[in-house]
C-alpha cells in the first residue's frame, strides 16, 4: 500500500491525536456479566482515553491458519464457550463492522495475504471486554485473526505495519491473558484475587518486569525463559495478542499496567496501556 492508498482512510476517519494501545486480560467469559474489580478496570480505562472512531481487536479466540480480517457490515456475537449460565448466552454486542477499514487493514499488512472474512463476527475475547469499555456498542469493530503457523517475532513485526491507524482514531486492542493455564486452575480460588501458584507468581513478576523495562525480546522468546513461563503459557493463543500490542509501542511511549492480579492459581488479569 502506498501513501495515496493510505490516504483513503481519511475519507472516513480524520487525523487525530495518536490513540493508545490496549492489551486486556479478559479471563473468564463470566466477566462479561459479573461485577468485579477487573470490569471496573475496563470501564475506568475507557474513561481515560479518547473515544475511538473504530476498534481493531486481536483476540486469543480467533486462531487461524493464515490471517483474516472481519469484513461484514454487522458482525454477529459469537458465544464460543459452553457450560455457562443462559444469561451469558443471551448477551448480544451489536456493534457495526467496517468493511472499508477491513480492506485498508489488509492492505497495510502486504505482502502478507490477509483474507476478508464474512462469517466469523465478534468472539467473546472481543465482546466480553468491549461491552464494559463501550456498553452502547456505538463504535465499529473489526477483528484481525492470529496465524497459528507463525512464531512470535512474526506477529511482533506484523503489528508495526498497523501503527499509522493509531493516527486515525483507531483503537487497537489485544485480548488474551499473559498467564493462562486452564489445566492447572485452582478451582477453590477461582474468584480469589491474588491467588497464584508459585510458578504463576514468578511468571507474573518476570513478565511485568520485562514489560516495564521494555525488554520485549524476552517476551517474544518466552519459550526460552524457563519452566515457569512454559507453565504460564502452555499454548500461545492467549499470549500472542499481547505481542501485537508490544509491536505497536514507540520508544517514547509510556507503558503502564492495570488489573494486575492473579486469580484461580493459573490465570493473570494483567492488562496493559501503551501511550
Amino acid at each position: 500500500m502506498n501513501l495515496n492508498d493510505l490516504s483513503k482512510i481519511s475519507d472516513n476517519f480524520k487525523t487525530t491525536q495518536k490513540m493508545p494501545v490496549l492489551f486486556l486480560g479478559h479471563g473468564s467469559p463470566m466477566n462479561a456479566i459479573e461485577e468485579n474489580i477487573f470490569v471496573q478496570g475496563f470501564r475506568n480505562i475507557s474513561k481515560e482515553i479518547p473515544k475511538p472512531n473504530a476498534i481493531i481487536c486481536i483476540s486469543a479466540h480467533w486462531f487461524t491458519n493464515g490471517t483474516f480480517v472481519t469484513a461484514m457490515d454487522m458482525p454477529r456475537t459469537i458465544h464460543d464457550f459452553g457450560g455457562f449460565p443462559q444469561a451469558l448466552f443471551d448477551v448480544q454486542y451489536p456493534a457495526k463492522g467496517n468493511p472499508e477499514l477491513a480492506k485498508e487493514t489488509a492492505g497495510l499488512l502486504t505482502p502478507v495475504l490477509v483474507e476478508e472474512d464474512h462469517n466469523w463476527g465478534l468472539d467473546h475475547g472481543a465482546w466480553s471486554v468491549l461491552r464494559h469499555l463501550y456498553p452502547d456498542a456505538d463504535i465499529p469493530v473489526i477483528q484481525l485473526s492470529i496465524d497459528y503457523t507463525k512464531p512470535p517475532q512474526y506477529h511482533f513485526d506484523l503489528a508495526k505495519k498497523l501503527s499509522r491507524l493509531r493516527e486515525k482514531g483507531i483503537l487497537i486492542i489485544g485480548s488474551g491473558n499473559i498467564v493462562h493455564n486452564l489445566r492447572l486452575i485452582d478451582w477453590k480460588n477461582i474468584d480469589t484475587v491474588g491467588a497464584g501458584w508459585d510458578w504463576a507468581i514468578e511468571a507474573r513478576e518476570k513478565t511485568n518486569s520485562w514489560l516495564l523495562d521494555g525488554d520485549f525480546q524476552k517476551l517474544i522468546d518466552y519459550q526460552k525463559q524457563g519452566l515457569f513461563l512454559q507453565q504460564a503459557v502452555p499454548t500461545p493463543d492467549h499470549f500472542l495478542p499481547m505481542i501485537y500490542n508490544l509491536g505497536l509501542k514507540e520508544k517514547s511511549e509510556e507503558l503502564s499496567l492495570f488489573n494486575d492480579s492473579l486469580i484461580g492459581g493459573s490465570l493473570s488479569m494483567t492488562s496493559i496501556r501503551i501511550g
